[in-house]
């Protein structure tokens, strides 16, 4: 234990005893906000004998995943292979791979990357008249994509684009895009978080079983969290309510 705790300034070492409840670190890059994190996972795992299956800690790389749980495995020893630690996404894939049957799709779903997703749009545009020269598929997939990170179904974004030409137009694209993705059993990248949100959601078992499993939660680079991201942990931590977030407040705003 003491090998935990050395080496920490008296604020890292207060974030990290601090085990219950919410815990919001703040503080400049290079300042050791990562090293709070791994210690606090190791302080839980070593002193307050959480099993590492019940911590969920979610970086925004998967390098800083693997650089993570190596300083943990450090620390701890092999019991660190069994935290649930990635990215948002690689987390919710793992979700999904069990429980997307819920929302109609099967669980060989595929994930379209960025090729997949302009080839699919261009068919769209085709198919509905409209100018790829004025409406673009990288435009219109990053309005598709800014729409989804809001967390706006294309009903919602319908709804909100009344009025407005061009997204009403983009409305038209979005509904027929998200159409022919489910008819492929296909999903694009944005769609990873909002799905396990919505599964969560539509599924009151599916959501206690998660809400319940996640003792801690701990999340790395929070500056960078969307309202998709923001909801996603809202859920995770809305059982045990042991959660920590570190962040810069340099780079951006954070989600309060």
């Amino acid at each position: 234990m003491q090998d935990i705790l050395e080496g920490l300034n008296d604020k890292q070492y207060e974030a990290v005893v601090n085990t219950e409840g919410p815990c919001l670190v703040i503080a400049g890059a290079g300042s050791g906000k990562t090293k709070v994190l791994t210690h606090k996972i190791a302080y839980l795992i070593g002193e307050k004998r959480v099993k590492p299956w019940d911590i969920i800690a979610i970086t925004f790389t998967n390098k800083a995943a693997n650089e993570m749980k190596e300083r943990i495995t450090n620390l701890v020893g092999e019991s660190a292979k069994d935290i649930w630690m990635g990215t948002f996404h690689s987390i919710c894939v793992r979700i999904l791979r069990r429980f997307i049957d819920r929302i109609g799709f099967d669980s060989s779903f595929i994930i379209f990357d960025t090729t997949d997703q302009k080839t699919l749009v261009k068919n769209c545009l085709k198919d509905l008249a409209i100018d790829d020269k004025l409406f673009t598929d990288r435009s219109v997939l990053s309005e598709i994509s800014n729409a989804k990170n809001e967390m706006l179904e294309p009903e919602q974004y319908t709804a909100k684009a009344n009025g407005d030409f061009r997204k009403e137009k983009i409305a038209t694209v979005y509904e027929l895009y998200q159409k022919r993705l489910k008819e492929n059993n296909a999903i694009d990248f944005d769609d990873i978080i909002n799905y396990t949100i919505k599964i969560m959601m539509e599924n009151p078992d599916i959501l206690e079983y998660y809400s319940n499993k996640f003792q801690y939660v701990l999340v790395d680079e929070y500056q960078d969290t969307n309202k998709a991201q923001f909801t996603l942990i809202t859920l995770f931590a809305s059982r045990n309510g042991n959660i920590t977030v570190v962040g810069d407040n340099d780079q951006r705003n954070l989600f309060f």
